[in-house]
C-alpha cells in the first residue's frame, strides 16, 4: 500500500488518508440528495420527469466508480460526482430541447471530448501554460469560493432584500441551524489551531449529532436546514434503483434539438467541465503541497484523463457528468495526501448504495464549516502571488474575486487568462505568452460571448 499510493514519499499515513477520504465524503454528502432534487426538478422536452429515487441510485454509482479510478489511476484525494453548474445546464439548457436519453448522450460525448484531450497531451499543456502567479490566485479563489458556499449553505450569509447578500435571511442571523453552522465553526478552529488530530472531522460529527438532537427537541422549519434535514432515519438499509443506468442516445440530440443548439450545449459542458477541474485540481493540489516549484501537479496526465472518464461515467449513468470536487479540499485539511482517501472516499460511495438513509443525516449546519475553515487555510496561497507587479496583480485579483461573485470557478479562470494575455499584450510581451495561451483567451472570449454567438448563429 505504502508503494502503490506513494504514502512515505508524500509525508502522509494510513490514519491520515482515512480521515481524509471519510471527511471528503462527508463534505460531498450532500450531492447525494442535491443531484437528484436539480436534475429531478427539470422536463424534457417531452415533458418527461426523471425519478428521484433512481436518479440517488445513479448519483451514487456515477460518484463511487468515478472517485474509485481517480484513486488507483490517479493517485490524487480526490472526490469525483455529479458537477454542480453541469447539471444546471444539462436540466435547464440541454432538456428543453431533447429528450433525457439525448441529453445524458451529449454528457458522454462532454467526457469523450475531455479523455481526447487529455489523452493527446493538449489539456495538460494548457494547464503548464497558465502562469504560476495565476495557479496561485486560483488556489485562493477557489478558498473564497469554498468559503462562500459554506457560509451560504449554512444561512449565515443569504439573499439581500436591498443588497445581493446580507448577513443571514433577515439581515440578522437567526435560528438554529445558524446557531449550530456558528458553533460548529468555531469547533473546528479551536480543534484545527491546537492540531488535535482529526479536528475537521471531530467538527462535523459533533455538529452532526447536535442537529439530529436540536431537531428532534425543537420546533425547526426543515427549509431552514437546507437539503439536508438531520432526522433519525426510518431505515437504514434501501434498495437501489438502477432504472437509469444505461439510458443514453448519444446523437440524437443533434436531430431533435438542431445542431447549433446541441453543439453550443456541448460547448458550454466541455469549458465549464474542462476549466472546472483544471482549477479544482491546480487549486487542492497546491494546498496539499503536491505541486512542484513550477506549479506542475504529480500523475497530472492520469488525473485529467479519469475526469474525463468520469463525464462519460456520469452519462452513462444518468447522473450529469462527473468532475473533480472542490471539497477535496476538506480531506485535504485533514491531511489526505493520496489516492488511498479517494479509495476510502469511494468506498463509501459504494456503501452508500445499500445505505441511502444514513447518508442523508449529515445537514449543511455540520459539513459548511469545514468549507469555511479549508476556504481560511487555502487562503495562505496569497502570499506567493506578486503583490508588486501590477501586470500579475490584475489579472490574479480578477481570479480570486470573480469565483466567488459569479459563483464559478471556470468564471474566474477565464477573467484571469484574458486580463493577463491583455495585458502582455499591452506592455509589448505579446511574444512572451504561449500560443496555447493565447487559443484558451480566444475560447474564453467566445464562453463569455456564448450568447451572442447563438443568437448570431440561429
Amino acid at each position: 500500500m505504502d508503494r502503490f499510493f506513494e504514502l512515505s514519499a508524500r509525508g502522509t499515513t494510513v490514519g491520515r488518508e482515512i480521515r481524509g477520504g471519510l471527511t471528503t465524503f462527508m463534505a460531498m454528502a450532500y450531492i447525494i440528495l442535491l443531484n437528484p432534487i436539480i436534475l429531478g426538478g427539470a422536463a424534457d422536452v417531452t415533458g418527461a420527469k426523471l425519478s428521484i429515487p433512481q436518479l440517488t441510485t445513479a448519483t451514487i454509482l456515477a460518484a463511487a466508480v468515478s472517485t474509485i479510478l481517480m484513486a488507483v489511476v490517479g493517485n490524487a484525494p480526490f472526490g469525483v460526482a455529479a458537477g454542480l453548474g453541469l447539471n444546471a445546464v444539462v436540466a435547464y439548457q440541454a432538456a428543453p430541447h431533447m429528450t433525457w436519453a439525448q441529453a445524458m448522450g451529449l454528457v458522454v460525448l462532454e467526457g469523450v471530448v475531455i479523455v481526447l484531450l487529455a489523452v493527446s497531451g493538449l489539456r495538460q499543456l494548457i494547464m503548464n501554460a497558465i502562469p504560476l502567479a495565476l495557479k496561485h490566485a486560483i488556489s485562493v479563489g477557489i478558498g473564497t469560493f469554498i468559503a462562500l458556499i459554506g457560509l451560504v449553505d449554512a444561512g449565515f450569509v443569504a439573499r439581500g432584500t436591498g443588497t445581493p447578500v446580507q448577513l443571514g435571511t433577515t439581515g440578522h442571523l437567526a435560528g438554529w441551524p445558524v446557531s449550530l453552522f456558528c458553533f460548529g465553526l468555531l469547533l473546528m478552529i479551536v480543534l484545527y489551531v491546537r492540531r488535535i488530530p482529526a479536528a475537521i472531522l471531530i467538527g462535523i460529527a459533533v455538529t452532526a449529532v447536535l442537529a439530529v438532537v436540536v431537531d428532534s427537541v425543537a420546533t425547526v422549519d426543515p427549509a431552514a436546514w437546507g437539503v439536508v434535514v438531520p432526522r433519525v432515519p426510518d431505515a437504514v438499509v434501501a434498495a437501489p434503483d438502477f432504472g437509469l443506468v444505461g439510458q443514453v442516445d448519444l446523437f440524437g440530440g443533434f436531430a431533435t434539438a438542431g445542431a447549433v443548439t446541441a453543439t453550443v450545449v456541448l460547448f458550454t459542458l466541455v469549458l465549464s467541465g474542462f476549466f472546472d477541474a483544471m482549477g479544482t485540481i491546480i487549486g487542492v493540489s497546491d494546498e496539499a503541497g503536491l505541486v512542484d516549484e513550477r506549479g506542475r501537479v504529480p500523475r497530472l496526465g492520469a488525473i485529467l484523463t479519469v475526469d474525463g472518464v468520469a463525464g462519460a461515467v456520469g452519462g452513462l449513468s444518468s447522473a450529469s457528468a462527473g468532475t473533480v470536487f472542490v471539497e477535496s479540499a476538506a480531506g485535504v485539511g485533514e491531511g489526505a495526501r493520496t489516492g488511498l482517501a479517494a479509495l476510502v472516499t469511494g468506498a463509501l460511495f459504494t456503501l452508500t448504495l445499500l445505505f441511502t438513509p444514513v447518508a442523508t443525516v449529515v445537514p449543511a449546519a455540520a459539513a459548511a464549516p469545514a468549507l469555511v475553515l479549508v476556504g481560511a487555510l487555502m487562503m495562505t496561497q496569497a502570499k506567493n502571488v506578486p503583490w508588486d507587479d501590477l501586470t500579475l496583480v490584475i489579472p490574479a485579483f480578477l481570479t480570486i474575486v470573480l469565483m466567488p461573485f459569479t459563483y464559478s470557478i471556470t468564471n474566474g479562470v477565464g477573467a484571469g487568462v484574458i486580463a493577463y494575455t491583455v495585458i502582455q499584450a499591452a506592455t509589448g510581451r505579446a511574444r512572451g505568452v504561449p500560443w496555447l495561451l493565447w487559443v484558451v483567451t480566444l475560447i474564453f472570449a467566445v464562453y463569455f460571448g456564448i450568447d451572442a454567438v447563438e443568437r448570431f448563429t440561429v
